[in-house]
């Protein structure tokens, strides 16, 4: 009998290198898997990396500010006339007989000084002048002698010339000594400070027995005389509401020590000149001050109407960028990208800026741009940006 023959073992060896091959296959997509992960975890971690890199900026959109009818502007309150008053002569302060805020009329007796230097040179002048005088009067008779006898050939024409030339040089010399006199007793009028015209002594740098020296224009004045009837208020108009303050514009003025109270003014005269470094124009407004409530060198807010409505845009003050370029803002276009406008300034509000050119209603402006950003960087735009605008003035 034949032995039974020993069974095929295909099947199982083709199972089993099937599933060698899905092995193969399984651990050829996980590790290729594993690289696919790493290769997109390595690029959005350099895409998170770049927009980590990016600057965030907010933006704002520019408000605009319409029917502006007045403008608020600091000022500065000036006596009308004011005249600092100096020593003429040197000496020494005998006494002084008015003091600061005292009112005083044209003409009166502010200090005296003692000057007796002065008084010696007056006296030596004086002196001089008898001599001088008496001179005169010999050569005068001498001269009237000497042309008699001259008419009747006693004496040589010659010698009658010498005494009449003789008589001219002393009425020169009297002359003189005549004008140094008076020189001297105006000076010595001097001695007696007086008021330019009726006021307020608003400042006293002196005091008895103090040493004056004449014309010290350079130091500190003796006294100074105030007129407070009518003061001067200079306000600094910004140069695009120039032409809507004319002459003659009326001026509401107010001041912390009287709050509530409102003082008229008019626009008095105008620098018709723009300060570069400002951008504008000094204005001088006069201001009535009968009641002596307001005064000189005192600050006040004025609010100074204007006959026509005037449009602007406003922006948050932290959006402005000064450097040497100018004044310029950060904007943002569609594609995300930096641009540096410049631009000018109406107002300066404090917390806001009125813009006059530059800018556009559209415009989304950074409202606090990052230091050394320039035109085509780029940036990244908080979510809910431009959501706000910026408050007017």
């Amino acid at each position: 009998m034949r032995p039974e023959s020993v069974p095929v073992r295909k099947p199982r060896r083709r199972g089993a290198a099937l599933a060698g091959i899905v092995a193969v296959l399984v651990l050829v997509v996980v590790v290729m898997n594993g690289v696919w992960e790493r290769k997109s975890s390595a690029a959005r971690l350099r895409e998170e990396t770049d927009a980590e890199t990016l600057p965030s900026v907010s933006l704002v959109l520019p408000s605009a500010t319409a029917n502006v009818s007045q403008i608020s502007l600091p000022g500065r309150l000036e006596a009308y006339y004011r005249a600092p008053i100096y020593a003429r002569v040197s000496g020494f302060l005998k006494a002084w007989y008015v003091d600061i805020g005292g009112q005083v009329k044209a003409g009166q007796l502010l200090a005296e000084i003692e000057a007796p230097d002065l008084d010696q040179q007056l006296m030596q002048a004086k002196g001089a002048l008898a001599s001088s005088e008496a001179a005169e009067a010999l050569a005068k008779v001498t001269a009237q002698r000497w042309t008699t006898l001259g008419q009747s050939n006693t004496l040589s024409r010659q010698a009658v010339d010498e005494k009449t030339g003789d008589l001219s040089v002393k009425e020169a010399n009297t002359k003189a000594a005549k004008a140094n006199v008076d020189r001297l007793e105006v000076l010595a009028a001097f001695k007696k400070v007086t008021a330019p015209f009726d006021g307020v002594v608003t400042t006293r740098n002196t005091d008895v027995g103090a040493l004056i020296n004449a014309d010290s224009s350079a130091g500190l004045a003796l006294f100074v005389v105030s007129d407070v009837k009518k003061l001067r208020l200079s306000i600094n108009v910004p140069q695009n509401y120039v032409p809507a303050v004319p002459i003659n514009s009326k001026v509401d003025i107010t001041v912390p020590e009287y709050p509530g109270k409102i003082y008229k003014g008019l626009v008095e005269a105008s620098s018709r000149s723009v300060d570069a470094t400002s951008g504008t124009t000094r204005m001088q407004v006069v201001v009535e001050n009968g009641s002596g409530d307001l005064m000189p060198g005192a600050f006040a807010n004025t609010r100074v109407a204007l006959p026509q409505n005037l449009q602007g845009l406003s922006i948050p003050a932290g959006a402005l960028i000064c450097d040497q370029q100018g004044m310029r803002v950060a904007t943002v276009d569609a594609d995300n990208k930096a641009v540096l406008k410049t631009i000018t300034i109406a107002r300066d509000l404090g917390q806001v800026i009125e813009v006059a050119t530059g800018l556009s209603a559209d415009d989304r402006v950074i409202e606090s741009p990052p230091d050394g950003l320039a035109t085509g960087d780029l940036v990244r735009v908080v979510k809910g940006s431009p959501a706000k605008k910026a408050a007017g003035g």
